[in-house]
């Protein structure tokens, strides 16, 4: 028994790896599927559908965001009680407010399409969110179920659904968009059928979390839950069951509302003060469907990398809390800080720098798209820290059960983004390259906030010096690199090639200068997945350099 807590921790923290790794190929996948999509639709098309996306995703986000956690929560709490009747009534709960909460989610969005069309003078995307529409109550079944096997510490599960949804939106989505395209339908139709594409993708995923249901009800750990669950069946009431999910869903899922509402706030100002300014519809659509499949496509990967490296860290730092070790609680939030300041920094200034070759290498063949693009990816690429930073300081306020300050800070900035983004999209010198201006402010906004409200519970010590190295290794790599590049292209011209090399040399770069000035530990590696089979090169590094040192 005195094992246990470690095989916990250790079930645990490969369940966040697996859940990571899955994300990251979630997303690597919705980036492929971008990189046909824009060639069938256009950026006129990839408007619309990213239009109905950000309208079913907000009500997505209200449906799903804190219930999961919420019942995957409760029904671990339960299991550890040994009340397996209390497992089986809370995942039926559950089951009929997901049940419940989808139907209204689908219905309200396919009733007021066209009143979402107005408001963002964005007619042509009505058809899109009629398709998209059926997605909400899918995705809500699916999230009881994911909860249910989360509770359970049971990762898989969701990790292959989320990738047989992404795999299933893809492989759908290109195949009825490509026979809308062949048939000659206009391109508002070609988007819709991407549409449907997306609706089927997560109707496959849900197929799969069923049949597992099944299997693990006939497993030896659902007949135990079955045998132990007709004492406790009715012991306890629905709405009691209900209250406790909510006690813990609602925080949560007002702070994941106030994220997904930063988006709307860039799709309904985009759309509609560039039609302030002279743009029409189409045009309207062109630019933002530019702006949100390439710019926010490169900008949402690289967040997601670093988030999955960081984010290991909290449940060690929540530990810590409940153990009141000071000592221990400062050294871990240091290091997620730190861990992120290491690979976003860098990533943020690599895609500022080469925002143009990159969406180069990503959309070849889309040359004026990447040209409208590239100057919205450069301005944006520097919010790829602080939206890092953003998900490590959140984490760690949630660590410290201050659920509430994130929220207080995420509502602070998309006012701020309101505000200018506003302004500067109307104005016709300006225009869209507000857009990614206004999401630097608002993204400064609550990093400070967070920062402020987490130095209250964990006072961190000259904070800027955790920042200041990897600024300065980042910068100096990326001067290398640019110069190189340009080198490299009065020989051999723009292409994927001399993008490749420059890109890992910056890397490689950064990676020495950072082991040579003290900006990586071994303590940092060791913390990262696959981080300890770069500890012998780091080891190398340092000997060489002291080799030279004592040899002059």
């Amino acid at each position: 028994m005195q094992n246990q807590p470690q095989t916990v921790k250790k079930t645990f923290l490969s369940g966040v790896f697996l859940l990571s790794i899955s994300t990251i190929l979630v997303k690597i996948v919705g980036l492929l599927y971008k990189i046909p999509m824009l060639s069938y639709l256009g950026a006129e098309g990839m408007g619309y559908f990213n239009s109905a996306y950000e309208i079913y995703a907000f009500f997505c986000v209200i449906a799903t965001a804190g219930l999961p956690v919420a019942l995957s929560v409760l029904v671990s709490a339960a299991l550890a009680k040994g009340e397996n009747g209390r497992v089986q009534r809370l995942y039926r709960a559950a089951l009929v407010a997901f049940f419940l909460i989808g139907m209204l989610g689908s219905i309200l969005m396919a009733v007021f399409a066209g009143k979402f069309c107005d408001l963002i003078q964005s007619e042509n995307a009505k058809l899109s969110i009629l398709s998209i529409s059926p997605t909400v109550f899918f995705i809500c079944i699916s999230s009881a179920l994911r909860g249910y096997f989360q509770g359970y510490g049971k990762m898989a599960q969701t990790a292959v659904s989320q990738l047989i949804e992404a795999v299933g939106k893809l492989t759908f989505g290109l195949l009825l968009a490509r026979a809308a395209l062949l048939a000659g339908r206009p391109t508002y139709q070609v988007a819709a059928a991407a549409g449907v594409g997306l609706t089927l993708g997560t109707f496959a995923s849900l197929l799969y979390l069923i049949i597992e249901k099944i299997r693990f009800r006939n497993s030896f750990m659902g007949k135990a839950e079955n045998q132990n669950a007709k004492n406790a069946l009715y012991t306890e009431k629905i709405g009691s069951i209900c209250a406790s999910l909510a006690k813990l869903a609602v925080p949560i899922t007002l702070g994941a509302v106030s994220v997904n509402l930063t988006k709307l706030i860039d799709m309904t100002m985009i759309l509609r003060r560039l039609q302030s300014i002279g743009y029409n519809e189409v045009l309207a659509n062109e630019a933002y469907g530019g702006y949100t499949t390439l710019a926010l496509s490169v900008y949402g990967l690289l967040p997601t990398l670093v988030n999955s490296i960081a984010l290991p860290l909290i449940p060690l730092l929540s530990a810590a809390i409940a153990s009141n070790n000071r000592e221990r609680q400062l050294a871990l939030v240091q290091a997620s800080y730190r861990i992120t300041a290491i690979f976003a920094i860098p990533a943020a200034i690599g895609i500022s720098v080469f925002s143009k070759p990159i969406l180069s290498l990503l959309f070849s063949g889309e040359e004026a798209a990447v040209l409208s693009a590239a100057p919205l990816l450069s301005v944006l690429g520097v919010s790829v820290f602080l939206s890092c930073m953003i998900t490590a300081t959140n984490s760690v306020l949630h660590a410290y059960r201050s659920v509430n300050r994130p929220i207080l800070s995420l509502l602070a900035g998309s006012v701020v983004k309101i505000f200018v983004a506003y302004f500067l999209i109307g104005n016709s010198k300006i225009g869209i390259i507000g857009a990614p201006i206004s999401s630097f402010f608002c993204n400064a906004v609550v990093v400070l906030l967070n920062l402020i409200f987490a130095d209250r519970l964990c006072r961190i010590p000259s904070l800027w010096k955790i920042f200041a190295k990897p600024l300065f290794f980042s910068t100096v790599s990326a001067f290398f690199a640019w110069s190189f590049y340009q080198w490299l292209v009065d020989r051999m011209g723009e292409g994927r090639i001399p993008t490749l090399i420059v890109l890992g040399t910056m890397v490689i770069v950064y990676f020495i200068l950072a082991v040579l000035g003290g900006g990586i530990s071994d303590s940092d590696l060791s913390a990262v997945p696959f981080g300890k089979r770069l500890l012998p090169i780091l080891s190398k590094i340092r000997h060489h350099k002291d080799r030279k040192e004592s040899n002059p």
